[in-house]
């Protein structure tokens, strides 16, 4: 009997040659490189191992490049080691990225190759670099620092909001309350001073304007014109002064003499130094004057605003307006009467037409951001300013009158050198806003000294 044509042996025959190609479409498929004998090892220290899983994949780039062989414990660490295809460059400056797989906690391990530049990692030696971008534990802490953070300020406002003072921003509020008031009972209590003020600045401005205007021989144009005469003369003054100094530097005269004796010189250079303290002391405060005209559309009228504000350092301000409102104010009387046991009451409003009134704040500035307090339009106010684009672009909020309160909300883009647009709306907060439009012109020292330079006479 032949044992090739026995049932057994082809049936054998059978069974190995499919146990071959199933061993040969492992080894295909493995992703451990060592089944291929090309292959080199590598290993890592890292304090978290959760999420790594024996046999699974070590990519380069999101490609499979080789698995994990095993992870132990060694010294309180997770010891993870890896076989890696032979092929792939590694350098001494190779690092480890645990990044995340999915959701459910799973990670996976990437390979950096490092500065090619380096020397070459070998078989066998540790990657130094480690980072665990997938550590779940580091990223909770994190969110519960920014949360801790957050509830604390949310309470501290809280509190500042509910009036108590053991916190620094219920004080402040508190303050601000106690100041507002005080400006508004002195408004109260002072209205006739302050009319009388209010009179003056009008007669002061209608001067101004008469002067200004005036183009006889005695105006302000004539006797620019003249001073501009006088420059000319000046000028030729200059040139004689030129050349008494150049004498006098070259030690021609008794003035020469004197000037060019080194005690004398000392004398007047300690003078000099006082002086220019003095003027540079003065040059840090600046002044500066808004003048802007807003048209309401509601009540089709408009106001008109001049204001000149003293800035004596970057943090703080003070400022000083008069508003020409044609609008007016409104002044409401109750009168009551009793006839037969019956009584009356009757309401009387009076509005005093083009009225004018007037604003005296403080402000203090941080960065961009801008809180003024003081009396707004004859009652105590406060309000705020923001700046943004560079400062060109300003959103305001003032409350003022709060008897009945008027919150006005209003933006202001400069265009060029001082010159602006304005719109908002006044009684912000009611059913029946006002809101206008508006122009107006903000001038600065250098703004002034630039406008002198380019007057031609």
């Amino acid at each position: 009997m032949n044992i090739f044509s026995a049932p057994e042996f082809k049936v054998g025959l059978m069974v190995l040659i499919v146990a071959g190609i199933i061993a040969g479409m492992s080894l295909r498929v493995s992703q451990d490189p060592s089944f291929l004998g090309t292959s080199k090892q590598t290993w890592f220290y890292i304090d978290d191992a959760s999420g790594l899983i024996k046999n699974s994949a070590v990519r380069m780039a999101g490609i499979n490049i080789g698995i994990v062989r095993d992870i132990k414990l060694e010294n309180g660490q997770a010891r993870v080691e890896m076989v890696l295809r032979n092929e792939i460059p590694l350098t001494k400056s190779a690092r480890v990225e645990i990044r995340p797989n999915g959701i459910l906690g799973d990670k996976n391990i990437e390979i950096v190759s490092g500065d090619p530049r380096d020397p070459a990692l070998r078989g066998g030696e540790q990657i130094l670099v480690v980072d665990d971008r997938a550590s779940m534990d580091r990223l909770l802490a994190q969110v519960s620092k920014i949360t801790q953070s957050l509830t604390s300020i949310a309470e501290n406002i809280k509190t500042g909001l509910d009036g108590e003072t053991d916190k620094p921003l219920g004080r402040i509020v508190k303050n601000i309350e106690s100041l507002t008031n005080d400006l508004a009972e002195v408004s109260r209590e002072h209205r006739k001073e302050v009319g009388e003020i209010i009179a003056n600045v009008h007669h002061i401005t209608d001067s101004l304007d008469e002067v200004v205007n005036d183009e006889g021989e005695d105006g302000l144009k004539n006797s620019l014109k003249s001073a501009s005469r006088g420059l000319r003369r000046l000028d030729d003054t200059m040139k004689n002064i030129d050349e008494i100094t150049a004498k006098i530097n070259k030690g021609q005269g008794t003035i020469g003499k004197l000037i060019n004796d080194d005690k004398t010189v000392e004398s007047i250079n300690t003078a000099v130094e006082g002086i220019n303290g003095l003027l540079t002391a003065a040059d840090k405060v600046q002044t500066s004057i808004d003048y802007h005209s807003d048209f309401l559309q509601r009540s089709k009228e408009s106001k008109t605003n001049l204001s000149v504000r003293i800035q004596p350092g970057l943090d703080r301000y003070y400022e000083i307006g008069v508003i020409s409102d044609q609008l007016g104010t409104h002044q409401q009387t109750i009168l009551t009467d009793t006839v037969n046991g019956v009584k009356t009451t009757k309401i009387e409003e009076k509005r005093n037409v083009a009225a004018i009134k007037f604003n005296a704040l403080f402000a203090k500035n941080f960065y961009n951001f801008t809180l003024k307090g003081g009396v707004i339009e004859n009652t105590g106010g406060m309000g705020a300013d923001y700046f943004m684009l560079k400062r060109r672009l300003k959103i305001s909020a003032e409350a003022f009158d709060f008897q009945n309160l008027n919150l006005r909300a209003s933006a202001r883009y400069t265009i060029f050198h001082g010159l602006y647009v304005a719109a908002g709306a006044e009684h912000a907060t009611t059913s029946q806003p006002d809101a206008f439009v508006g122009a107006g012109l903000f001038l600065t020292n250098d703004d002034l000294k630039l406008l002198l330079t380019r007057v031609t006479f």
